[in-house]
């Protein structure tokens, strides 16, 4: 952008004065308020609006600038409760347009993007598949609104960080069910510097080769043997979780006590498997992860 001006305090001041005029504003009307030169307020409102913030509409021979249906400012952490809610609603009304303007919106508002994956994106995924479970929604239903939360996902997967080559992790969905929340997993750790190998489904490979195909990814995408490596395997089956993670302890013997086992799982009588972690919520998986690659650097 220009030289001379803050993007992130004229977005600020743009979602404001336009969420005040019901009319719409042009845009020499918007450099004029907002004290920006025309030319470089029509490079702005070209960014902001493929961003999705703004829209543009031709009254007759006149061009307005509108904010778009969900966007305002929000403040963080102080409106979190706020979004959770709003993106709940849009979900499960399918606003697609609304929920993926809102999870923009929090962004460039600074809310923390693991915190967006965690105590926002998680719950409406829950949510959808609770009702789906309760017969409420049907399986067509159901998809539409996943791929509603699935995109939002991908946003926020935008806003990632440059990764840590010391902190590594791959994440197994061993069903269709966890698909998304090992998507919405594999976001996480990318906006928290993490290396992510995101296997998805992995039902289809389930056979007696599994633990030699599982070595063999491993050596290829974890080359130097750099700091840890977790994988973290989400399942809603004894079964399942029973034979991967014997997997990886398979791994384990042949990469050693940098390698760690999570399993996020949710069923109520957990197997009896020896993993580094058991849990069913993504933010403590977050917290146990930072903490143990904390801990290998005093090693």
């Amino acid at each position: 952008m220009t030289r001379g001006y803050n993007p992130e305090e004229i977005k600020e001041k743009l979602i404001d004065v336009l969420s005040k005029s019901k009319t719409g504003l042009t845009g020499i009307e918007i450099a004029k308020k907002l004290r920006v030169n025309r030319v470089t307020m029509s490079k702005y409102l070209k960014v902001f609006a493929a961003e999705g913030l703004i829209k543009q509409k031709n009254i007759g021979m006149v061009n307005l600038w509108f904010v778009e249906k969900g966007v305002d400012h929000l403040d963080f952490p102080a409106d979190l409760f706020q979004v959770k809610n709003r993106y709940l609603e849009y979900v499960m009304s399918a606003a697609s347009h609304e929920a993926h303007n809102l999870i923009r919106t929090s962004l460039h508002s600074g809310a923390n993007p693991s915190k967006l994956v965690n105590e926002v994106i998680v719950p409406a995924i829950d949510a959808v598949a609770n009702s789906y479970d309760d017969g409420k929604i049907g399986k067509s239903e159901k998809n539409f609104l996943d791929e509603i939360t699935s995109s939002s996902i991908y946003l926020i997967r935008l806003s990632e960080k440059e990764v840590n080559s010391k902190k590594n992790i791959v994440i197994i969905s061993t069903d269709y069910q966890n698909s998304l929340l090992a998507q919405a997993a594999s976001s996480a750790f990318q906006t928290e510097e993490w290396k992510v190998s995101l296997l998805g489904d992995m039902s289809s490979a389930i056979d007696v080769l599994f633990d030699i195909d599982l070595q063999r990814f491993l050596n290829k995408i974890w080359i130097k043997k750099e700091g840890i490596m977790i994988v973290a395997i989400f399942s809603s089956t004894e079964g399942a979780i029973k034979f991967f993670s014997q997997a990886v302890t398979a791994s384990k013997e042949k990469f050693g006590k940098s390698l760690y086992l999570a399993l996020c799982s949710k069923i109520a009588k957990k197997p009896k498997i020896v993993a580094d972690f058991v849990s069913d919520d993504l933010e403590t998986l977050l917290q146990w992860s930072q903490t143990v690659f904390e801990s290998s650097l005093n090693q």
